[in-house]
């Protein structure tokens, strides 16, 4: 299985991982500032924007083919995951520690929903609950979803605004492979396998986030062996859209660092 990746740039390869029910696309606003000083290489995870989806899907099973999509084009790189796509490196780096050269987590979360002894995450029925809608109504939840983000940000709305008009040029979703991402979601528990993960990392964290609070950026940040953390004042769960300045200026700080 093929999936879909968009190069652009020349230097040090970084791979950007998108979240849940989106597409690369989503990063337009921040990927010409990343490649002016990196080849960039955008990717469709499984079931999103021009990607196939995987017929019986599991965190592990979509790591590993963005790992050996990705090999194809950059044997090493840095590797940016957003939301879902944190997770997503995370067991990336867990399991092909030699094919990470660093790890960018930004807004995620060893787990999305709300644990007897992790609180600092989503009830699962809130999660649950955006599925539904998603489904439903994608588009309009979609829409919704990102303005929520932007949290007043003159540099945010713009960026929203250029976004919304490529948002839907991928189409929608399989429904079946949101289902089945959905159920990643929810069944998703990293901290047992995070301490293992020795890739240096910076967290990036949205202090108005409600879908991966920052307390889980510091929890994740504590547990990793060598990470870094920052909290983007002002920014929610979507700071390249909300502070693009200050999320480049972050990403490319941490990885040109030597």
């Amino acid at each position: 299985m093929k999936l879909h990746v968009e190069s652009v740039g020349a230097g040090p390869p970084l791979v950007l991982l998108h979240g849940f029910a989106l597409h690369g696309g989503v990063f337009a606003p921040v990927v010409p500032a990343l490649a002016r000083r990196h080849r960039v290489h955008v990717v469709d995870l499984p079931g999103h924007g021009h990607s196939a989806a995987l017929p019986q899907a599991s965190l592990e099973a979509v790591a590993d083919i963005v790992a050996h999509a990705v090999a194809e084009v950059a044997p090493r790189a840095a590797v940016l995951g957003w939301s879902f796509g944190g997770q997503v490196a995370l067991a990336w780096a867990e399991r092909r520690p030699q094919s990470v050269s660093r790890l960018v987590l930004a807004c995620t979360t060893p787990s999305f929903v709300t644990r007897d002894d992790f609180a600092c995450a989503m009830a699962p029925q809130a999660l649950a609950r955006f599925g539904d809608e998603l489904r439903v109504a994608y588009r309009l939840t979609l829409q919704r979803f990102l303005t929520l983000q932007v949290q007043g940000s003159e540099a945010g709305r713009r960026a929203l605004a250029a976004l919304r008009a490529r948002l839907f040029e991928r189409g929608e979703p399989d429904p079946a492979a949101l289902a089945r991402t959905l159920e990643i979601l929810m069944a998703t528990d990293l901290r047992g396998r995070v301490p293992a993960i020795a890739t240096p990392a910076l967290v990036l964290a949205g202090p108005r986030d409600t879908l991966a609070p920052a307390a889980a950026g510091e929890w994740l940040a504590a547990a990793l062996p060598a990470a870094t953390y920052l909290a983007l004042p002002g920014a929610a769960h979507a700071p390249f859209l909300s502070h693009p300045d200050a999320f480049v200026a972050a990403v490319q700080a941490f990885a040109d660092a030597r």
